[in-house]
């Protein structure tokens, strides 16, 4: 494996660790809802911050793209939408809830990983501030899906080792994502680069947004937000 490579599986562990941190908080001691909503708007406003300031003026600036700019941006919500479908689909058939949560995280991790692998592929500082980003968010995923699990009466080893596997999926993704940037064109890219604003958009209003706002929202709520937003806005400036 050559260095860019080896350094896009080397970051896309940092979101993993941060996952099974959650996972770990959930199991000793759970986090209350309002804080949960915190950390939900906090990764929130990071997430938001990389698009607005890295991924979104990248893409702008190939003005020549607007084809590729319109099919990758349709693509990517066309696919949310049909992942949320699918979703609702496995509980409306009677899944048990462990599963239904294994496959519809699974494949999440899995488009957060080959994002990473995309955004190195588009810039070295996009790269590591989408990464910490989505580490942020899966601190959040990680707390959920464990305390999931743990509603199930499933043993809090178990719950730990489960994530874990679980998560390790975002490495592999990130891998495919590398191996195929190697061989697509600019045009693919730019493509793949919409797919993924449309994608992390997605994430922000439609999933960290809406399940932060089931607690009633306050001014240090909102707050969490924009400082997250604020705190990578600086370290894009600077970096």
């Amino acid at each position: 494996m050559d260095n860019s490579l080896l350094q896009i599986l080397a970051y896309s562990c940092i979101p993993v660790i941060t996952a099974v941190l959650g996972a770990v908080i959930a199991v000793i001691r759970p986090p209350g809802p309002v804080l949960r909503s915190y950390i939900q708007h906090l990764a929130g406003g990071v997430v938001f911050s990389v698009v607005a300031v890295e991924l979104l003026p990248d893409i702008v600036r190939q003005h020549a793209a607007w084809i590729e700019v319109a099919v990758g941006f349709s693509l990517g919500v066309a696919s949310m939408l049909v992942l949320r479908s699918f979703s609702h689909k496995l509980e409306k058939n009677g899944e048990e809830r462990p599963l239904g949560i294994m496959v519809g995280v699974g494949i999440d991790i899995l488009l957060d990983g080959f994002l990473i692998s995309m955004s190195f592929t588009a810039g070295g500082k996009e790269g590591i501030l989408l990464t910490f980003a989505l580490a942020l968010e899966l601190l959040s995923l990680g707390l959920a899906v464990a305390i999931a699990l743990a509603k199930n009466e499933i043993k809090s080893s178990k719950i730990i080792l489960t994530t874990f596997l679980l998560f390790l999926l975002i490495i592999v993704g990130a891998g495919i994502g590398a191996v195929l940037a190697q061989s697509i064109s600019a045009e693919v890219l730019e493509i793949v680069l919409s797919f993924g604003l449309a994608a992390l958009l997605y994430l922000v209003t439609e999933e960290l947004l809406v399940e932060a706002h089931k607690e009633p929202e306050t001014p240090m709520a909102t707050g969490m937000f924009f400082l997250g937003f604020l705190v990578f806005l600086l370290l894009g400036m600077t970096a």
